[in-house]
């Protein structure tokens, strides 16, 4: 047992001092310096403490641990600054009885702390695991010196060796302290093992996020190195900084655009490979095109703009005079478009020959959705890749048609007019009928693919809407689309529009002002009938034009202040009558019919002529005939000689004469069945002499038992029969219900009559009856076989 000895006190800040440590200290307060003068006057004895709280500077006696280390001043140095450096070293433990009553400086009652052994073999053990430990705990903080690791293992005393190494320890003041009061040398050891295994854990904790932040810094630093040194060889190559701007420029717009997520994801790969390649790469400007393609069409663009139904009306109303079945309807699709808000539902397809508007009233419905309007042209089209668009893997390749469209309409709610759909065609390239399936499917073109873009593109909200000649397409086609048929105009109606919308157009065209060129009704009317035979306006548009260039020619030559355009100037501007207005023929002939004919361009009329001959009763067909029409004459044929004494006619008649049936205009193939019953009557009225009515014109499919067949285009071949002047036409008696389509000015300007069979044709259509005759079979002659060289195979004989 230690006895009591009284020694000044020096409270210490943020360090415990250990037993055999050697420290340097740094003393600033007055007390504290006055307890080291007074220590260097006597034995150099002092007791170093360590304060509870670092922050008080006048720390009382309750403030400060209870146990300390006995210590002697090795140094003392004054600074110019006021304050002391002195050098220390920890003797022993020692702890605070009482503190004396001195006021100078921190003055205590201290006892001696003795060091309590434990057992001799476990203490060793103890010893040596503490040294194994803090060798990897000096491993791991480089902060402790080498020379302390090789120092500790030639300590022998355990709890010196304990006191060394909790000195190195980097743990906090409260675990120095507890150790410092830990007499017993074993349970020190535990301590300071117990301190090290979880500093241990620390750093290790410690070090792999420093590798990893290591790792991150030397990849950052090396892509900066890189990218420095590329910049470098760039413009030693005269190369600017154009392509990294580009990508900066590039990151930006895919930021900026509101991609889908899967457009969104291609485009960041894309661009992630393009900053590792080299710009003067060829695939460089593949990718480069590939997101400059990508970024440009619109996604989720769209000009929502609500539509005004009163205001549509007025603008179809305005742009076109007449179609009003056509206009109602547009109206109606345009109503539910306005009510759901949606386009689910069939593509309009705008069918109509060439001239009647199916390409204004695109952009009429545009106008009045208040959409972009876009017109793509398909007449020629016979490779998918452009409706698909090109691979990436071609050279030059490119996004379809539809995309191409898409990025100059800049929105996705764009009105889409494709024009002439049915001449497309089909080749070794692919299908583009079948590639506009998924286009013109609303269940399919939310999820469009473009084989150039390779990411779904949703065209749900594009209105599109199509226009043809004809319904000559693929039927998947046909079915995803509505069918509106423009059959043309009437007379009057052409005049209204000539008035309303050509002349005025004329005019401003060609620098007339109101009042110099003056086209009366009559003179628009003769145009129509002499110079124009149409369905549509175009070639009245033309022959229009054709007067309106002559005027501006003489008004200067003439000097004249306005020019009208009479009966005079007409003969003379437009020159020779083209067709006929009226009658085909002057008076009833024989075998001459009138028949009415379909085409892509509007109805016609189809003039058939038949004469007989004396012969072995062959029949001859030209004409620049197809089969279907051969067929249909075959069928007439037949049931003319199946019903010859009913007309009038004697069996024997048909082999002793030839009949020859003639359409003129041999350069224009003509097809269709519709032409039989007209076939029919030519033939009854060249065997029979009785001739055919001339204001009279036909049309219906004929069948072998006599009945007269529905046809198709009935509207467009009663316009036909109305522009050539015919009173009356026969109809199918089935197509009777379309005559409800038919304008009434067309219905009035006509009389219609439907038939059921070819006796009801035959009454109305000659001139005078037909008187059935008896016929027996003895009444018969015997005639001698042909020889084998003179059979023609049959009745027909073409040429």
């Amino acid at each position: 047992m230690f006895d009591p000895k009284v020694l000044p006190v020096l409270p210490l800040r943020d360090i415990v001092v250990f037993p055999h440590m050697v420290v340097p200290l740094f003393v600033g307060r007055e007390r504290s310096v006055r307890a080291l003068e007074e220590v260097m006057k006597t034995d150099k004895q002092i007791l170093l403490v360590t304060q509870r709280d670092r922050d008080q500077d006048d720390p009382a006696p309750e403030d400060i641990f209870e146990v300390g280390v006995l210590a002697s001043v090795l140094q003392l140095l004054k600074l110019p600054d006021g304050t002391v450096k002195v050098l220390v070293e920890g003797k022993a433990r020692a702890s605070v009885r009482a503190y004396t009553a001195r006021e100078e400086f921190y003055e205590a009652e201290t006892v001696q702390i003795a060091e309590e052994g434990g057992v001799a073999e476990e203490t060793e053990a103890l010893s040596r695991a503490v040294i194994e430990q803090f060798e990897a705990y000096v491993k791991l903080n480089k902060k402790i010196p080498p020379e302390a690791l090789a120092a500790i293992p030639q300590i022998t005393e355990a709890g010196r060796l304990a006191d060394n190494i909790a000195a190195h320890l980097a743990v906090k003041i409260a675990d120095r302290q507890q150790l410092l009061e830990i007499a017993n040398v074993g349970k020190r050891l535990e301590k300071v093992f117990a301190l090290m295994e979880g500093e241990i854990s620390v750093l290790q904790v410690e070090k792999k996020i420093r590798n990893r932040v290591k790792r991150q810094m030397e990849k950052t630093q090396r892509e900066y190195y890189l990218n420095e040194q590329m910049k470098a060889i760039q413009r030693e190559l005269g190369e600017q900084d154009d392509a990294r701007d580009e990508l900066i420029e590039l990151e930006k717009r895919i930021k900026k655009t509101k991609l889908s997520k899967e457009a969104k994801t291609k485009a960041e790969a894309e661009l992630k490979k393009l900053r590792n390649m080299s710009p003067m790469s060829a695939e460089s400007t593949v990718v480069r095109n590939y997101l400059d393609w990508l970024l440009s069409i619109p996604w989720g663009q769209a000009k929502t703009k609500p539509i005004d139904m009163a205001r549509a009306e007025q603008i179809l109303d305005e742009d076109h005079f007449g179609l009003e079945k056509v206009k109602e309807r547009i109206l109606e699709y345009l109503a539910v478009q306005a009510r759901t808000g949606a386009l689910k539902g069939p593509i309009l397809c705008l069918v109509g020959p060439p001239g009647v508007g199916k390409t204004s009233l695109g952009r009429s419905i545009a106008k009045a959705t208040g959409r972009e309007f876009v017109r793509l042209s398909l007449g020629g089209v016979r490779d998918e890749a452009e409706i698909r668009g090109h691979r990436r893997t071609y050279i030059g390749s490119m996004p379809g048609k539809i995309v191409q469209s898409m990025k100059k309409a800049k929105t996705t709610n764009t009105f889409f007019l494709l024009d002439e759909i049915e001449k497309m065609g089909a080749d070794w390239r692919g299908d583009p009928t079948s590639a506009l399936l998924e286009v013109l499917d609303p269940e399919q073109n939310s999820t469009f693919q473009d084989h150039y873009l390779e990411v779904d593109y949703d065209l749900s909200k594009v209105m599109f809407v199509t226009t043809a000649n004809s319904l000559n397409m693929p039927q998947p086609l046909l079915d995803r689309m509505e069918i509106i048929r423009i059959p043309g105009y009437t007379e009057d109606e052409k005049v209204e529009i000539a008035k309303r919308h050509l002349l005025p157009k004329l005019a401003k065209d060609h620098g007339l002002k109101e009042g110099e060129w003056i086209v009366p009704d009559k003179a628009i009317r003769d145009v129509i009938r002499y110079y124009t035979r149409e369905a549509g306006v175009r070639s009245l548009e033309r022959e229009l034009g054709n007067l309106a260039r002559k005027a501006v020619r003489d008004m200067p030559r003439e000097q004249l202040l306005s020019i009208v355009i009479d009966d005079e100037r007409l003969a003379k501007y437009a020159g020779v009558q083209r067709f006929h207005h009226g009658l085909t023929d002057e008076e009833d002939q024989v075998g001459i019919v009138t028949g009415l004919a379909w085409t892509e361009f509007g109805g016609d009329i189809l003039t058939i002529e038949a004469v007989k001959m004396p012969g072995k009763g062959r029949m001859s067909i030209t004409g620049n005939l197809k089969e279907v029409m051969k067929e249909s004459i075959s069928a007439a044929a037949s049931y003319v000689r199946s019903r010859a004494t009913r007309f009038g006619l004697k069996p024997t008649l048909f082999e002793v004469t030839d009949v020859h049936l003639h359409v003129p205009e041999g350069a224009t193939p003509k097809d269709g069945p519709s032409a039989g019953v007209a076939m029919a009557v030519a033939i009854v009225s060249v065997l029979t002499g009785i001739p055919v009515r001339k204001d009279l014109a036909m049309t219906g499919e004929i069948t072998l038992r006599g009945r007269v067949l529905p046809i198709g285009g009935l509207k467009e071949k009663l316009l036909a029969a109305l522009r050539s002047g015919i009173k009356t036409v026969l109809i199918p008696a089935e197509n009777a219900k379309d005559l409800a389509d038919v304008p009434e000015n067309v219905k009035s300007g006509l009389e219609i009559i439907p038939v059921a069979t070819v006796d009801e044709v035959l009454l109305r259509a000659l001139t005078g009856p037909v008187t059935p005759i008896e016929w027996r079979e003895e009444d018969q002659p015997i005639v001698p076989p042909k020889p084998a060289d003179e059979v023609e195979g049959g009745l027909v004989v073409t040429h």
